[in-house]
């Protein structure tokens, strides 16, 4: 039987736990994210190695015990996930790593690591009722969501800055949904989809303001521990916009310990920015426990230019709970890190995920990192998406 053993949601911030049998957005009581929650005691029965490498399922839906969708007819794929990790041995050898890897998310259906969110947050809130779709997006959230909706055979509405890559807006476009574009930032799209939504009863799927993105981003996180065999990784390097993707792999690793999969060791985690926002950084080098929004914010990689998470506190819990950092890089230092990696390896990756590639290279070199560290780089879209920036 495909069981999910969810149980309830609860605040990360407050602790409020609420029912998982309703349509939730962020806590009632602090405003807050929200996170399911499962029976590990009982998932763990069925959750064994030797099971799941008996497995032939390979989506975000492969360990179903500890997703939050019930019925397994409800649960969306368009064979997202299980995206390949593969050894960066000539880039490596010329930033003197021996061991550096990267987790090609351009390979996902929409051709980044957003179809995962995406495809979760879609099939659970359809299950408990939702009917149409809203979601700001700096575009290839839009884009994933524009195509589990049309999958699902439901309506979605995007918002998205003017500014916004042609080819992903054409995308969105060519998948059925309604696109909006506002002038701004993520933030000022978000205020209007916010707006538009509410009084249209869509349902918004914004970056944490809904409990399901996040756990088909812990996917992530669950493939990196069977993919090493349980072993985790020395550091991660992840291009931080909203963060949902480092928040939900430290998620997937807690889970993954209390039911005796992994030990307690953690990889480093390792936030990138771009040098023209930056809130994480700050407020990771400054001691706080909220980011302060990071004004007139500047960059080409709309993806990573997001002035203010609702995440914050959980992305610096990750990075200080590891024993990670956080990282700025210019948007000079991301395309000249884009054409090294085409390149040295054959391997075309979008601005926000070449963010990691020039920020492996300053770890290397001011010794974060020692050369036979197993470090996974979040190649976490395609260059494909975003022709534009290859001339």
């Amino acid at each position: 039987m495909n069981s999910s053993y969810i149980t309830h949601l609860e605040c990360t911030y407050c602790g409020e736990k609420y029912s998982c049998d309703e349509l939730h957005t962020v806590c009632i009581k602090c405003g807050k994210v929200l996170y399911p929650r499962y029976d590990l005691e009982k998932a763990k029965e069925t959750l064994t190695k030797s099971n799941i490498q008996s497995r032939n399922r390979f989506d975000i839906w492969r360990l179903h015990e500890i997703m939050p969708v019930k019925k397994d007819e409800n649960r969306l794929t368009l064979g997202e996930g299980w995206t390949p990790t593969i050894k960066l041995s000539n880039l490596g050898a010329q930033f003197g790593l021996e061991n550096l890897y990267i987790k090609d998310e351009g390979q996902n259906p929409t051709a980044t690591f957003k179809s995962r969110g995406l495809c979760a947050a879609v099939a659970k809130n359809l299950e408990l009722g939702a009917k149409e779709f809203v979601i700001p997006t700096a575009g290839n959230a839009g884009a994933a969501l524009a195509a589990y909706t049309a999958h699902a055979g439901v309506n979605s509405h995007i918002f998205a800055p003017a500014d916004t890559d042609a080819f992903i807006q054409a995308e969105m476009k060519a998948m059925g949904a309604e696109l909006t574009l506002v002038e701004g930032l993520i933030t000022d799209a978000g205020a209007q989809a916010k707006k538009v939504g509410k009084a249209n009863g869509w349902f918004d799927v914004s970056t944490l303001k809904e409990p399901y993105r996040v756990e088909g981003k812990k996917t992530m996180g669950l493939e990196l521990a069977e993919t090493f065999k349980w072993e985790l990784p020395d550091v991660i390097v992840y291009p931080t916009g909203g963060g949902t993707g480092i928040v939900g792999m430290w998620k997937a690793f807690n889970e993954l310990e209390e039911m005796g999969l992994i030990g307690n060791d953690r990889p480093k985690m390792v936030a990138v920015q771009p040098s023209g926002c930056q809130p994480i950084i700050r407020a990771f080098e400054n001691g706080d426990k909220h980011a302060t929004p990071w004004e007139c914010a500047e960059s080409i990689f709309g993806g990573i230019r997001v002035p203010a998470a609702i995440g914050d506190y959980l992305i610096l819990q990750a990075i200080r709970g590891s024993k990670g950092t956080a990282i700025a890089v210019s948007d000079e230092e991301i395309k000249d890190a884009m054409f090294l990696l085409a390149k040295k390896e054959g391997i075309m990756i979008a601005g926000e995920a070449a963010a990691t590639v020039a920020t492996a290279l300053k770890l290397s070199e001011n010794g974060f990192i020692d050369k036979s560290d197993k470090i996974i780089l979040f190649g976490t879209g395609s260059g494909l998406t975003t022709p534009s920036l290859w001339n």
